[in-house]
């Protein structure tokens, strides 16, 4: 009996079939409905027309809910061809499909695309300062958004507020639809606070240590921490503390000095160079300088104290007079000798050794 059921089912399907194909004259015959195996929809629903060509006046009638935005589902055949028979489709040839996929098309507006509209609407406002510079800490974690396919116009910033005080930002942006849909509406609030680089220490460091690469990394941090001094890490190898601090603290250009290539209480060596003179004596700094300081030295051969200029580590160059040649002399004219007139002479007295100075 069960059997007598299933052939009586299939010969009525397949009269009804028939009777689709051939209603109507030769040359006008209906296709038979054919079912895709891969479906993209950007509605929210999925329509008999989204799931086979060929569905005639039933193409507009909706049958499923469509996945969520960005999505994909599956729907196994038999399950599908059931929902169609429903609004009487049938005949559908299958192909074989086991399962039809279903995708709901969307825009992805990614999290980090939101990060910079949100920092460009701030940029430049009430203080701060550009985009990149900005960092953000919103009230509810940012992610990526999936919005109507029909979403397609550009992000624009409709309401922007920032106060300086606080640091708090209300930032509202609205995205026009193509399909004369309302526009999408986004908002975002948080903390907006402007940073710099700067170098960080990685060690507590002395007042007068020279700074090695290792001390030093390149952090970003607030710029109300540093100002508008902080150092760049390219800047403070090789410089000299002015003063203590510790592990973790950016690094201010007025923090560093150049290096004392002279010590108070040190010997150094005292030069003397001038044309044809380079003489050097043993001296002690009475001063700390940098290069190109002046500083006080101590004669130890005159036991005169003495100013120069630091021109190297331990060496300290001491001006020399550059020794005045005595002025031209002029001989006036004489009188006539007999019937000629001696001219007039300019002779120049000059030594014909240098004169060398006297060390100090």
């Amino acid at each position: 009996m069960m059997i007598f059921r299933s052939v009586l089912l299939a010969t009525a399907l397949l009269a009804a079939t028939a009777v689709a194909a051939f209603g109507q004259d030769g040359d006008d015959a209906v296709a038979a409905p054919v079912l895709h195996a891969n479906v993209a929809v950007a509605d929210s629903v999925v329509r008999i027309g989204d799931i086979v060509d060929n569905a005639g006046t039933a193409a507009q009638i909706a049958i499923y809910r469509a996945p969520d935005l960005g999505t994909t589902g599956s729907l196994p055949t038999a399950q599908v061809l059931s929902a169609l028979q429903a609004h009487q489709v049938i005949g559908v040839d299958t192909r074989d499909i086991k399962a039809v996929s279903i995708t709901r098309l969307s825009r992805s507006i990614e999290a980090r695309e939101i990060r910079l509209q949100v920092a460009r609407a701030l940029e430049h406002r009430n203080g701060l300062g550009d985009a990149a510079n900005l960092s953000l800490t919103f009230d509810r974690d940012v992610q990526d958004l999936q919005l109507d396919a029909a979403a397609t116009g550009a992000i624009q910033p409709i309401a922007v507020r920032y106060e300086p005080r606080s640091g708090r930002f209300d930032v509202g942006f609205e995205i026009a639809n193509d399909n004369n849909a309302p526009p999408v509406k986004l908002r975002f609030t948080g903390t907006a606070i402007e940073t710099v680089e700067a170098a960080v220490l990685t060690r507590d460091v002395q007042r007068s240590e020279i700074l090695k690469s290792s001390d030093v990394i390149t952090e970003r941090r607030p710029k109300a921490e540093v100002g508008n001094d902080a150092a760049t890490r390219g800047a403070t190898v090789g410089m000299q503390m002015r003063r203590q601090l510790r592990a973790g603290q950016a690094l201010r250009t007025a923090d560093l000095a150049r290096p004392d290539l002279v010590q108070r209480d040190d010997n150094v060596t005292l030069i003397y160079e001038s044309t044809g003179l380079y003489l050097t004596i043993r001296g002690k700094a009475l001063d700390s300088g940098a290069e190109g300081d002046t500083v006080s030295v101590l004669n130890l051969q005159s036991k005169r104290t003495l100013s120069g200029v630091v021109i190297g580590r331990g060496q300290v160059a001491i001006p020399v007079a550059t020794p005045r040649l005595p002025m031209a002399i002029e001989i006036p004219a004489s009188s006539k000798v007999g019937a000629a007139e001696t001219p007039t002479a300019s002779v120049t007295a000059s030594n014909s050794s240098p004169i060398a100075p006297k060390a100090e």
